[in-house]
């Protein structure tokens, strides 16, 4: 049976709203690790002596693989442990690189710390997602993820304007002290707020066979698996947009110091798809809701490739055509995540650790292909988000068996 922890008994002293937002900002920290430096990566590049400018791209692909990698390690560590202390060990190492980035003379050893950054991140991923799940389950599980991930979808629409303001007034360094000061807020929300969700009674030895049986149990249960990977590759797309966003809207579309808003006009669309999710779920179903939502990414992407493939998109088309795909994207993120976990209550933090090493580790791959094969043009992002879009609805299709929207009954 799958084990559903109530809100009163393992939160006594936080009230819902603290708890979403506490977790909101928790999963922020890796949107503002990617989104608050990106109008800042030519003037890295520039100061690093780095000539390419996809290579550019290194700096957010060489945090998600850290970040991805580090997952499979924090998620049976707070299974054996409990949630509080492997994520402010993971706060800490976040910090401390943020700082020594503020130091680093090149560009290796810049993406050297980013890559160690990322394995601190990755506990916040890790631990907010198995925080909710011992907490919550089924639909409401998807509603309080759906809200959660309103509020994160905030951080990139300001993200990339605190950083155009830091570049404005100082310069690149002062990005990494800037998210430096936010983890360490954060770490102390943490330590004052946050109480252990996870009681002593579903802890798991830490040994190599009890992480194997864990690992097991992920991977062997159909559902977790294939929503899993279809995410992973919906999150590829995503991150193609993220590392060529620069490229495209600065330099296909010459938006210059408009850049931020553009970017944030389509993260605020993914916010208000969030939003929308939590009031809906319940009503509809998480299953109507994303599979529904998957056609129209899936044709989004379609009409997109299409058009790119005719002529040179203008700015108004590629707008439209985007933020369909995102508002889809919305619909999606949460409840597909939500699916993965529902039936994995016992073994939340490997489970979540095999979910985010899977979607981070692929999806980054993905996006860093799609990324580094920019050719001046919307093309590439174009056929990378159709192409993701046809695997993630296979992937779907063997995850219930070729029966879409019909709502889910447990049997066990």
């Amino acid at each position: 049976m799958t084990t559903t922890m109530s809100e009163t008994a393992v939160l006594p002293a936080l009230p819902k709203s603290q708890f979403i937002a506490l977790m909101a900002m928790l999963m922020a920290i890796n949107a503002i690790s990617i989104d608050i430096m990106l109008p800042g990566l030519q003037e890295i590049g520039a100061s690093l002596g780095v000539s390419d400018e996809n290579q550019r791209q290194f700096v957010i692909t060489s945090y998600l693989l850290g970040m991805g990698l580090a997952q499979l390690f924090f998620g049976p560590l707070s299974d054996r442990f409990g949630r509080k202390i492997p994520l402010l060990a993971g706060l800490g190492i976040y910090a401390l690189c943020a700082l020594a980035i503020v130091f680093v003379p090149t560009f290796a050893g810049l993406l050297a710390l980013r890559f160690v950054q990322g394995i601190g991140a990755a506990a916040t991923r890790v631990i907010s997602v198995s925080v909710v799940r011992d907490v919550y389950g089924g639909r409401m599980m998807a509603e309080v993820m759906s809200l959660v991930m309103m509020v994160f979808m905030i951080v990139p629409v300001i993200a990339p304007s605190v950083g155009q303001l830091i570049m404005i007034f100082a310069e690149w360094h002062m990005i990494f002290v800037a998210i430096c000061i936010f983890a360490v807020f954060v770490a102390t929300l943490v330590i004052v707020k946050l109480p252990e969700t996870l009681p002593d009674d579903h802890r798991r030895p830490f040994t190599p066979t009890a992480i194997i049986e864990g690992f097991r149990i992920v991977l062997t249960n159909r559902t977790a698996l294939f929503y899993t990977l279809a995410m992973s590759f919906i999150f590829g797309g995503l991150f193609g947009f993220i590392n060529s966003a620069q490229q495209i809207l600065v330099g296909v579309y010459d938006l210059g110091v408009w850049f931020p808003l553009a970017f944030a006009g389509f993260a605020g669309l993914m916010a208000v798809a969030s939003f929308a999710n939590s009031k809906l779920v319940n009503r509809y179903g998480m299953r109507r809701l994303s599979h529904s939502a998957l056609v129209g990414f899936t044709l989004a992407s379609f009409v997109w490739i299409a058009a790119a493939s005719i002529m040179p998109l203008p700015f108004w088309l590629f707008v439209v055509i985007y933020a369909c795909a995102m508002f889809q994207f919305g619909l999606i993120g949460a409840n597909f995540n939500a699916m993965a976990m529902e039936p994995l209550g016992r073994v939340a933090g490997t489970a979540s650790s095999v979910l985010g090493f899977t979607q981070t580790i692929v999806g980054s791959l993905i996006g860093a292909a799609i990324g580094q094969a920019f050719d001046g043009t919307v093309r590439p992002l174009a056929f990378g988000f159709f192409a993701v879009a046809v695997i993630g609805f296979v992937f779907v299709l063997i995850a219930e068996k070729g029966k879409l929207f019909q709502p889910h009954t447990p049997t066990h």
